[in-house]
């Protein structure tokens, strides 16, 4: 766990809007050359079935994916995958507040931002007007194409969630479906409330997909419980579409595990941590703390 000292900032409006790209962050301590046009269209073929290469240099790679298709007021299009040409990383905009919450990396972190030179970064477009689970799986279908594409990739930074993660994590993976995103494309963040034995933990990430993040402000409880509610909360959300109202309940915790027994309310909230978000606010019984 960190012992840095961060403050509440939520005028801070770095974070992702609603909706927004899916950006994906390859970062190699080589440089690496575009792959070969028809090498690309055939995995990405392999991963997210029909697409058309509509541009390929040293410089961009774009796909249509055929077999998704944004739908608008008065047309649809294909939604269309990116890929840039190599460039420099010199690792701006990686601040001790997102580097405190990159769980998944706390070994290599340094090191990776130390030994990675250059980075490769893709992006999906026009794929907000997927419906969710179709835009999840798209997204992760996309960058297991990607992780093929670019064997010598040291590590993988998602930047709608703050993730981190070494290439071999991303390519080992046994996930199936849309729970590859949770994976993925959501953080769960933990904070401990200087000056107080409460703790925090919350999500990023979702909002990438019009979903609402999760948020637990408690104390007296193991945050490694916590965290696996989360994420089992967002599965839940992504995979239903998000079904919970309002002052509705969400099964709690007991012994570790979720359990019906327990009934804790959810309530719709501005997050207490930056980025500026909407969150579904967990109360979590005996266990809560702050005002609600």
């Amino acid at each position: 766990m960190s012992n840095e000292v961060f403050q509440q900032n939520l005028n801070d409006e770095k974070g992702s809007r609603p909706g927004g790209p899916y950006l994906i962050q390859m970062l190699f301590k080589e440089p690496v050359s575009m792959p070969g046009k028809a090498e690309m269209t055939a995995v990405m073929e392999k991963h997210i079935g029909t697409a058309e290469c509509f541009c390929h240099d040293k410089k961009t790679a774009g796909f249509a994916a055929l077999e998704h298709m944004a739908e608008f007021k008065d047309v649809k299009a294909p939604v269309q995958l990116m890929v840039m040409g190599c460039s420099k990383f010199k690792g701006k905009g990686f601040d001790a507040f997102l580097m405190s919450q990159m769980w998944d990396c706390q070994e290599d972190r340094e090191r990776i931002f130390r030994e990675c030179r250059y980075q490769v970064v893709a992006t999906d477009m026009l794929a907000a007007a997927l419906p969710v689970l179709e835009r999840a799986n798209l997204d992760a279908d996309f960058l297991e194409a990607l992780a093929e594409l670019y064997p010598t990739c040291e590590a993988f930074y998602f930047q709608n969630c703050g993730k981190l993660l070494l290439a071999e994590d991303v390519c080992s993976h046994q996930i199936e479906g849309a729970d590859r995103f949770i994976r993925f494309g959501v953080n769960v963040r933990f904070f401990n409330i200087q000056g107080t034995e409460d703790m925090l933990i919350d999500t990023v990430g979702m909002s990438t997909l019009f979903l609402p993040d999760l948020q637990y402000h408690f104390h007296g409880m193991d945050p490694n419980w916590v965290v696996n509610h989360a994420y089992n909360a967002a599965s839940y959300i992504l995979a239903n579409d998000n079904p919970i109202k309002d002052g509705e309940t969400i099964d709690g915790i007991a012994d570790g595990q979720m359990s019906r027994e327990l009934q804790w309310k959810c309530r719709y909230e501005d997050a207490l941590i930056q980025p500026p978000r909407g969150v579904v606010d967990i109360h979590m019984g005996e266990y809560a703390s702050g005002k609600r």
